[in-house]
C-alpha cells in the first residue's frame, strides 16, 4: 500500500492526543535522558536572554521550559504541536513554573502560521523525523526565522545504535509483516544516517550548518520499565501495531519486552540511544 501523507498525519495527531497525559507524566525521565542533547540544542541554536524562540512539534514541552528559562522574562517562547491535548501540557507545566513568557499554538508543522521574520531561533527535538515532508516543514521554520536566525534540531541516529527503539520497531515489523520504510518516508530514524540531518538542513538553504553526535543511553531500573515507557509514550510503535489485533499485539509486546531484557545489567537496564544535534543558519 503506497504512503498516505494525510492518513498518517491525522493517525499521528490521534496517537499524540491518546498519549499526552502519560507523556507529560514521564517528563521527569525525559529531563534526565534528553536533558544533556537539549541543552546542546539550545546551544546551537544561540538560545539566550531576550530571544524569540519557535518550538515546532513541542509535545509537552519540556524543551520549551528550559528554552524559556534561558531566554528570560525579556525573551519568548512558541510552542507549536499537531495535537493540541499535548499542548495543554505544555501551557500548564510552564504556568506551574511561573513562566509567562511561553505561549502554545496547535499547527502542523508543515503548514505554519506564523510571522515571517520574527524570531531569532528555533528548534525541534525529536519531531523533524516524524513530517512527512520534512523540505516544506524546514521551510516554513527558515521562513519563520529572522535573518541570522538559528534553528537546531535532535534526532535519533542509526538503527544500530538505538537499540531500546529499532529492536521494538523490527519486531512489530516483522510481526505486522510491514514492508522497510522507503526512503523519504517519516520514521524515527529517517534522518539517522551519518550526514543524514546536516544535508537535510543545507538543502533547505540553512548555512554554516553543524552537527554533533551525543551518547544518551536509557536509563531506567529494569528493561520492564523500558517497555512500560515505550508502550504508554511511543505512538509510533502504535501506529504500526494497527493492523493487528488485541491478543497479538499483547504477543508482540511481550516479545518486545524479552528483547529488551538484554539491556538489562547488574545495575539496572541502559538501552542504547545515540541522538544528532544539528543547527543552522538562515
Amino acid at each position: 500500500m503506497a504512503f498516505d501523507a494525510d492518513t498518517y498525519k491525522t493517525a499521528t495527531r490521534q496517537q499524540w492526543q491518546d498519549a499526552a497525559e502519560a507523556w507529560n507524566a514521564w517528563g521527569g525521565f525525559l529531563a534526565e535522558w534528553l536533558g544533556p542533547a537539549t541543552e546542546a540544542m539550545l546551544d546551537v541554536a544561540a538560545i539566550g536572554p531576550g530571544c524569540r524562540v519557535l518550538d515546532v512539534a513541542a509535545g509537552a514541552g519540556q524543551q520549551t521550559l528550559i528554552a524559556a528559562r534561558r531566554v528570560g522574562a525579556s525573551g519568548h517562547v512558541l510552542a507549536t504541536d499537531i495535537a493540541p491535548d499535548i499542548l495543554d501540557y505544555a501551557l500548564e507545566n510552564a504556568r506551574v513554573e511561573g513562566l509567562e513568557n511561553v505561549e502554545t499554538l496547535e499547527a502542523d508543522g508543515e503548514d505554519l502560521d506564523v510571522p515571517p521574520d520574527s524570531f531569532d531561533a528555533a528548534i525541534t527535538r525529536v519531531g523533524l523525523i516524524y513530517f512527512p515532508d520534512q523540505q516544506r516543514a524546514l521551510a516554513n521554520i527558515m521562513r519563520a526565522l529572522k535573518p541570522g536566525g538559528r534553528f537546531a534540531a535532535i534526532v535519533y541516529s542509526t538503527p544500530e545504535n538505538n537499540g531500546f527503539f529499532s529492536k521494538p520497531v523490527s519486531i512489530i515489523r516483522e510481526r505486522a509483516e510491514l514492508p522497510p520504510p522507503v526512503p523519504g518516508q517519516p520514521g524515527p530514524f529517517s534522518l539517522g544516517a551519518p550526514g543524514s540531518l546536516t544535508s537535510t538542513l543545507k538543502q533547505a538553504g540553512f548555512r554554516d550548518v553543524e552537527e554533533r553526535v551525543i551518547n544518551a543511553p536509557v536509563i531506567l531500573p529494569t528493561a520492564a520499565d523500558c517497555l512500560r515507557f515505550e508502550q504508554e509514550s511511543f505512538g509510533a510503535l502504535h501506529q504500526m501495531l494497527g493492523g493487528l489485533g488485541p491478543d497479538e499485539q499483547a504477543s508482540v509486546w511481550r516479545e518486545i519486552g524479552d528483547a529488551l531484557a538484554d539491556f538489562e545489567t547488574a545495575d539496572g537496564f541502559e538501552g542504547p540511544c545515540e541522538l544528532v544535534v544539528a543547527a543552522g543558519t538562515k
